[in-house]
Order: structure tokens, then C-alpha cells, then sequence
């Protein structure tokens, strides 16, 4: 923690509890959002970090799913990959258009939104917004994966290992960008390093007739019989398996704004940076895979010889990094500890993109305007926050099941793929129509010239990308929907109609409290009223506040429920010499709202159009279980004379010894008591005695 930070938040009065300084640190000045900014080094490993993960458990998922079919369908292994990474460069150079053409972070949402209407933008909210969390669970999940790999003894505790690493990346992304993208980087580099250097090793060694030979290489497969149409389902659905290494490409668009200067040439450079790595990877740890025979199944019993009862699969990333370096070997643990976080740390992209986009939504009133709210670390913790709570009912859910939740990925990705692309295929059509509507000698020119370049390079690249994504989208539900995804297909609109809704919600409110020519201001009078019950300190301060506003009138209000307890306030407040008048209103039915609210539109009726300031003594405490115990008929009354006509509700804190273990000090003495000599400089409050407040006489006529 940094002593200026400290004290400058300090000085400014910013007190924040212990726990949460230690948690997520001080809290950080509006002025520093310039420090949170990435430089492209720190930019990768933030944004990229799902793309590249993503090759450890695409070509473990593509080859699952051939390996249903026998051994013998492994021979399309090397077609299918090569169709993931054509369609994974398209989405690359697609996406290099999109980030200059909208470089204001809304991603794919503003480009349907602005160029195919308002439900396809808000479809692709949907779509983005449930392919987060679904990022964050598969990403946790896959890394829990490795980890057993590695440490089969933790396989009772996966759902609790998940809960825990959501946690860990929650509280550190709470931190800011600056200081999680330094936690990310050494992990991610480490990654991208470690698998490639196996790589090299493994091509290396087959090259020289030594190749590697995985554990699962003498397991046989029990294959299911496929027709001919079977045949190219499976085809087809290893295939959109395989696809899920493109996630995450988008989160660099949506991230724009978190970029240093020049942001839209940093975004582009880190894209394809990210891009070429994922292809190198996915490739070479697929075609390793193949060399060292990987046998990975779907069912671990279908794998002949291999005791499925008492050990969990190993991974593919495991069976690939000890055919290659050894089992139990330094650069085994080495790769599985660096797949492991940042298969871990891939849920990060989603804690970047989740939050930005959701304060674009709410900045354009689909979304709660809380979604826009920078935390005390400049970033959108709510977001987070929410993010992180809904992946974690999808991991406990689902048991952290890798093959399980891969059935629901990448659906809505490929949503907001394919409509993004339709978006920039009409932006580039539209940009064209207007340069032919221009002068001749304003379109010969060169910015003229560079302008109709660009769009048409733009053109051909978006729809080469509209056409691939929407396949890929058409292959991947026709071959998922049957195995989870219908849930996703439910999501999507159920979450599409909420946000419209709220969208609406906020359209009525605006009309509804706009100012208009037949707004008038006729309110007159000025009253105070105390709500008392029994003569305590913090009645005590709630007058002596009233009494300092100087209002026309001032008197105090006792709903009387018992006769008993009205008798003896009554004796106190004359033994006191209270200087204000008490007026008694007798509820027979055991109410305080009704009654209080009968007299204020009693006394307005009579007395004019007056103000009714109407204070309220309320307790500030330090334990949650004291809120249960306090303020409880206080809140009510406030919430019920909130819908009296001409009043307004003033709460008066007092503060109990407890709310020092949260903001570090107790109730302050009442005005003037360390002046009158009824405290010493220095000395805590007393708690022992009733001050009686300066002040005249003030009560209403009757």
C-alpha cells in the first residue's frame, strides 16, 4: 500500500474499513484513471488471456468428440483444425475493422445497434453478457481440470477448488486494470512459453525418429456406430468443439478504452498479437497430440484398459507435457502449473468485458445505472461483483464439469460474431453510398481516395467474417442444442427482454420527471417535526438539530400507544424543561405511520401549503446483526410518510459505541457540550447524562 495513497485519502476524508483497504487497497482519485490505462505488454495478458487458454482445452475437446465415433476418426483431426484456425484469422482481420470503425468500447453491441436497430444490439448484449459467465465457469473449470491432472487427490474438492479461484480472481480484478494486469502477466507469458518451447521439443524429437508417446496411446476406444449423416454431425460437431478457441477475440474490441494512447493502434497491434499466438498454439498442440496418440474420451470407461473407477482422465495438455518432458519432471509441473492459472486467469477477460459492457448498457439505459459506477480502485465493481456471483451458481450448478458446461459455450459468442459482423458489412456498404453521393473532386481526393480504400478492404473482410460466423453459428447450435445449449437459447432472449424493460422503465421516468412550463412552485410555511418515543440522546440531538434550522415552527410529535409510557415521557420532558412543545397523537389500534401522517395532512389542511421536515433519530451500528435489532419502525415510518404530500424526511445519526469497529470512532459529543465544559477536549462522548439543547421555545399554534 502506498503511503501517499493513504494519506491523500485520508486528508480528503475518506475512511474505508480495515477489511476492504486490505482487500482491494486504498481507494483511488478520479485523476489516476489515466495511471489504470494498459501499454500493450500489460494489454495481452488482461485481454487476451481467454483466446490463448483456449488452446488447452480446444483440441482436447476437438478430439473428443471424433473419438466417439473409434481411433479411425482421428484422420479428420488435422481438416477440422485447419477450418478453426481459417475461420479464427478471419475473425482476427474482422475484428482489426471493428475496433477502428467503433473504437468506443461498445464492441459488438454498438455496431448492431447502430447499424441493425435496437433489438439486435440488445440480443447481442444478451449474448455477450451470458457468454462472460459462461467464459468464467469454463475457464475455472478447465484449470480445476489441470490441477487434478496434476494432483488427483483434490477430485472430491472441484467444486469447492472452483468456488475459491472465482473468489481469488474476483478480489484481485477489484484491485483495478493496473494492478491485476501486473498479477496476470507473469502466469500468461509463462503459458505462452512453457507450451511453446513443448512444442518445439516434441516436433523436434519426432523429426529426429524419437517421438513422444502419451499414457493413453495403448488405450483402445469403444466407438459408437454413426449412418453416413451421423458421420458428418460428428464431423461437424468436433468442429464447433474446436471453435471455442476463438473466445475471447472479441473482448479486445469491448476493451478499447482501456488502452493508452494511441488506443485504436495499440487494440489493433495486441489483436493480431493474440491472434497469431492462439493459431501457433492450437495447431502445434494439436498436431503433437496426434504424433504422441493422444486418446482422450468423453465417457473415461470407454477407454479399454484404463481404470476410470479410481483415477480421474488426465488432460490432454497433461498426457501431451509428459510424453513429452516425463511424467513427474520439473517442466511437466512447470506447464501444468502454468496451464492451470491461466486457464484460471482466462476468467479475467470476462472480468474486463463484463463490466465495460454492462456501463455502456447502463449509460444507455439498459442496464441498472449502478453498472456505471467506477469503485473505489477506478473500476466497474459492481459488474464484477455480479459477474462473479452468477459464474458461481453456473460452476455449483454443474458440479465445475468441463464437458458439461463446454456444451453451453460459445453460442453466444458466435451470436454476437456473426451479428457484429452483419453490422459492419452495412456500416461499409453505407460509408460507400455516401462517398458516391460526394462531389467528384471532394471524392478524388486522397483523404476521399484513403476513405472508399478502407471501406472496401473493410467490405470484403466483414463479409468473408458474416459469412464464416454465421455457418459456424447454424453448425454450432444444430450440433450443441441437443447436448445443453437449448438453455443458452433461453437465456439469451429471457435476458434481451429484462434489459429492454428496463430500458423502457428508464424512457417513462425521464418524461415523467422532465421540467415543464406547467411545473409551478407554490409550497409556504416551514415546520419541524420530531418523532419521539421515549426521551433519549438521540432525540435529544434530533432537537437540537431541528432547533439550529430555524424553522417557522418547531414542536415534537408522541404517538401514544399506552397510557403509561405517555404519562412518564410527559413527566420527563417537563422535569428536562424541554424547549420545545410536545404534542401527543393517541393510535388506539397500535399504529405510528397512519396516525402521523393523519395529523401532517390534518395540519396542512388548516395551516396552508407548509413544508413538513419531519427528523428522525436513527442508529449508526457497527455489527450486521444490530440492524436486525434497530431502526426497524423508523424505516418504516420514513417509507410511509415519504408519500404524505409537502414532507420531507430528515434521519439523525446516532452513532453506537459498536459503529467504531467500522468507521473508527464513536458518537460524537452533542453541539456544545465540550464548549459548556460538560466534556474535556479529548474525552470520548458520555453516555450518562441528557444534555438539554440551546435554543427558544418553539411550538405551533393551534
Amino acid at each position: 500500500m502506498s503511503p501517499a495513497v493513504t494519506n491523500e485519502s485520508r486528508e480528503a476524508g475518506v475512511e474505508t474499513p480495515i477489511a476492504k483497504r486490505i482487500l482491494i487497497g486504498e481507494p483511488l482519485t478520479s485523476e489516476k484513471l489515466d495511471d489504470q490505462l494498459l501499454p500493450k505488454k500489460m494489454a495481452l495478458p488482461i485481454f487476451a488471456s481467454d483466446a490463448l487458454s483456449s488452446v488447452a482445452y480446444a483440441p482436447q475437446e476437438l478430439l473428443m468428440i471424433l473419438m466417439l465415433g473409434g481411433l479411425s476418426f482421428l484422420a479428420f483431426s488435422p481438416w477440422v483444425a485447419v477450418a478453426v484456425v481459417v475461420l479464427l484469422i478471419v475473425v482476427v482481420l474482422s475484428y482489426r475493422q471493428l475496433i477502428k470503425a467503433y473504437p468506443s468500447g461498445g464492441g459488438d453491441y454498438e455496431v448492431a445497434s447502430k447499424n441493425l436497430g435496437e433489438i439486435p444490439g440488445v440480443v447481442v448484449a444478451a449474448a455477450l453478457l451470458v457468454d462472460y459467465v459462461l467464459t468464467v465457469a469454463v475457464s475455472v473449470a478447465s484449470g480445476v481440470d489441470n490441477i487434478i491432472s496434476a494432483l488427483p487427490f483434490l477430485n472430491s474438492f472441484r467444486v469447492e477448488l472452483a468456488v475459491l479461484f472465482v473468489i481469488v480472481i474476483v478480489i484481485v480484478n477489484l484491485r483495478g486494470v493496473r494492478e491485476a494486469s501486473t498479477v496476470f502477466a507473469v502466469p500468461t507469458y509463462l503459458f505462452i512459453g512453457s507450451v511453446f518451447l513443448m512444442i518445439v521439443v516434441g516436433l523436434v524429437r519426432t523429426v529426429l525418429g524419437d517421438p513422444p508417446v502419451a499414457s493413453s496411446a495403448q488405450f483402445a476406444v469403444q466407438a459408437e456406430s454413426f449412418t453416413q449423416a451421423g458421420v458428418i454431425l460428428l464431423i461437424l460437431r468436433a468442429f464447433s468443439s474446436g471453435c471455442s478457441a476463438l473466445t475471447g477475440v472479441e473482448a479486445v474490441s469491448n476493451g478499447v478504452p482501456a488502452f493508452r494512447k494511441p488506443k485504436i493502434r495499440n487494440a489493433q497491434m495486441t489483436l493480431t498479437l493474440m491472434g497469431s499466438i492462439a493459431i501457433i498454439l492450437f495447431a502445434g498442440l494439436t498436431l503433437l497430440a496426434l504424433v504422441s496418440g493422444v486418446h482422450y474420451a468423453e465417457d473415461p470407461c470407454h477407454l479399454v484398459g484404463f481404470d476410470c473407477a479410481n483415477n480421474p482422465q488426465p488432460s490432454l495438455m497433461a498426457q501431451v507435457a509428459s510424453a513429452t518432458f516425463g511424467m513427474g519432471s520439473i517442466p511437466f509441473y512447470v506447464i501444468q502449473a502454468a496451464t492451470a492459472l491461466v486457464l484460471l486467469l482466462a476468467a479475467n477477460t470476462a472480468f474486463n468485458g463484463f463490466p465495460l459492457l454492462g456501463s455502456v448498457l447502463a449509460r444507455d439505459g439498459y442496464a441498472p445505472k449502478a453498472l456505471n459506477t467506477r469503485g473505489d480502485r477506478l473500476v466497474y465493481s459492481n459488474g464484477m461483483i455480479i459477474l462473479g456471483l452468477a459464474a458461481i451458481a453456473v460452476l455449483v450448478i454443474y458440479q465445475a464439469n468441463l464437458t458439461t458446461l463446454i456444451q453451453l459455450y460459445i453460442i453466444g459468442v458466435f451470436v454476437s460474431f456473426s451479428l457484429g459482423q452483419i453490422g459492419m458489412v452495412r456500416h461499409w456498404r453505407r460509408t460507400l453510398r455516401e462517398l458516391r453521393q460526394l462531389p467528384e473532386d471532394a471524392a478524388e481526393q486522397e483523404s476521399g481516395r484513403y476513405t472508399r480504400k478502407s471501406a472496401v478492404s473493410g467490405l470484403i473482410i466483414n463479409s468473408a467474417g458474416a459469412s464464416l460466423t454465421v455457418l459456424v453459428l447454424l453448425i454450432v447450435t444444430i450440433t450443441k442444442f441437443t447436448h445443453g445449449a437449448w438453455l443458452v437459447f433461453i437465456a439469451i432472449p429471457i435476458l434481451a427482454v429484462l434489459m429492454v424493460g428496463v430500458n423502457r422503465y428508464y424512457r417513462d421516468v425521464e418524461h415523467e420527471i422532465r421540467v415543464d412550463d406547467e411545473t409551478h412552485f407554490g409550497s409556504s410555511g416551514d415546520v419541524a417535526m420530531i418523532l419521539v418515543n421515549r426521551l433519549q440522546k438521540p432525540v435529544i440531538k434530533a432537537i437540537d438539530y431541528a432547533l439550529a434550522a430555524k424553522h417557522e415552527k418547531t414542536f415534537a410529535v408522541h404517538v401514544s400507544v399506552t397510557k403509561e409510557e405517555t404519562d412518564e415521557l410527559q413527566r420527563q420532558w417537563r422535569e428536562h424543561e424541554i424547549p420545545v412543545q410536545l404534542l401527543v397523537i393517541d393510535s388506539p389500534y397500535r399504529m405510528f405511520a397512519s396516525p402521523v401522517a393523519s395529523f401532517i395532512e390534518e395540519y396542512r389542511r388548516k395551516h396552508g401549503s407548509s413544508i413538513v421536515t419531519v427528523y428522525l433519530p436513527q442508529y449508526i451500528v457497527g455489527h450486521w446483526w444490530e440492524s436486525v435489532l434497530h431502526n426497524r419502525r423508523s424505516r418504516r415510518i420514513a417509507n410511509q410518510l415519504m408519500l404524505v404530500h409537502g414532507v420531507s424526511i430528515n434521519l439523525v445519526p446516532w452513532l453506537l459505541d459498536s459503529s467504531e469497529l467500522i468507521y473508527g470512532r464513536r458518537s460524537r459529543p452533542l453541539p456544545g457540550d465540550q464548549r459548556a465544559g460538560r466534556i474535556p477536549a479529548g474525552a470520548k462522548p458520555s453516555h450518562d447524562r441528557v444534555t438539554r439543547p440551546a435554543g427558544p421555545p418553539d411550538a405551533p399554534s393551534a
